[in-house]
């Protein structure tokens, strides 16, 4: 069992990006929709708001003595704060506000997200506007001050929410293709060479370290998950889309399972569907009941190894169905709980 996988009363969540403007109305969606046990609220992200919302800018605004600004081709490195990163840091002093005003005297579990350090790299620009991701040395950088951000980030969080219990979630829908050597270059006419798994390991453990006792886990909407390295960097839980998990991989989650991981399966859609996908909580979560039985292991254990999320952020979903989409996590958490077989 990893150290810090504390996921209790955490039978369902969402990934971190919701829809519209309006941070208030986003903390009181969060908060209602896993009061009571029902779940784990989290911090959310309002992309919709503008550059320094979106992950990446919201991330940039966490990183200690680097900053950003927004260029055509996407987020650069600053030599100091300008406008775009000063905007990052007011719009997440404005969610921060929201919702500690929802949850005064809340003493569950809290959930905040980060971009991780390899899907940064590989998205933010260095001066000349190439990637990160081309520097070793500038990742080892990018990635000490993320460390020491999240340090800071969690101080606050704490300070503001004294009673909650935090999870860290890192966001890496660019691992894989890190690993694979995938990411294109700034010409766009070839990509960055593959990173070694030892140092994204490795990279990976340094930032999830910045932690604490605070439990982690890793998040990525993207196929050919790396389900064992992100076990050994040290992360808790690991996120992803159960719709994309391929029959080869299915062995590493239950290796995972019996390791202790906590599987966060997405299996809500994050888009408005063509078709009513949410009048059915139990058949929302049939396929991992389904899993379990191929696997082999004990529907016994799927409360304490199993928390259900949407496939992906609600940042492009309708506000309604953003709600509906939470409240169905809750209730399809619930049909698990009760009809495990």
């Amino acid at each position: 069992m990893s150290e810090n996988s504390d996921f209790r009363d955490c039978p369902a969540t969402g990934i971190g990006s919701m829809p519209g403007g309006d941070a208030r109305e986003a903390a009181k969606t969060v908060t209602g929709s896993f009061g009571d046990g029902e779940g784990m609220p989290y911090l959310a992200e309002l992309p919709a708001r503008g550059p320094g919302a979106d992950m990446i800018g919201r991330t940039i605004g966490l990183l200690a003595e680097l900053y950003g600004h927004v260029e055509p081709s996407g987020w650069r490195i600053s030599d100091r704060p300008g406008r775009d990163t000063r905007r990052a840091r007011s719009w997440l002093g404005e969610d921060l506000d929201a919702l500690e005003e929802f949850t005064q005297g809340y003493e569950g579990p809290l959930k905040v997200q980060a971009v991780g350090p390899w899907t940064l790299a590989a998205a933010l620009e260095r001066r000349g506007g190439e990637a990160f991701l081309g520097d070793p040395g500038a990742c080892r950088d990018l990635a000490d001050s993320l460390a020491e951000g999240l340090r800071g980030h969690l101080a606050e969080v704490r300070r503001r929410m004294p009673g909650a219990r935090l999870v860290l979630q890192l966001d890496e829908p660019s691992l894989t293709a890190v690993l694979r050597g995938r990411v294109r270059t700034a010409s766009g006419y070839r990509t960055h060479r593959a990173v070694d798994r030892q140092v994204v390991e490795a990279t990976l453990r340094e930032v999830l370290g910045a932690a604490g006792e605070t439990a982690t886990l890793v998040h990525t909407c993207a196929p050919e998950v790396p389900f064992a390295l992100l076990r050994r960097a040290g992360a808790g839980g690991i996120s992803f889309d159960l719709s994309l998990l391929t029959e080869r991989e299915e062995e590493a989650v239950g290796e995972a399972v019996e390791g202790g991981t906590r599987m966060f399966f997405g299996v809500v859609p994050g888009t408005d569907p063509a078709s009513d996908r949410l009048s059915d909580p139990g058949g929302s979560v049939m396929g991992v009941r389904t899993l379990w039985r191929r696997l082999g292991l004990n529907p016994g254990t799927l409360t304490e190894s199993v928390t259900v999320t949407p496939s992906c952020g609600l940042a492009g979903a309708s506000p309604a169905y953003a709600r509906a989409a939470l409240a169905h996590c809750a209730r399809a958490a619930r049909s698990l709980a009760d009809n495990p077989e």
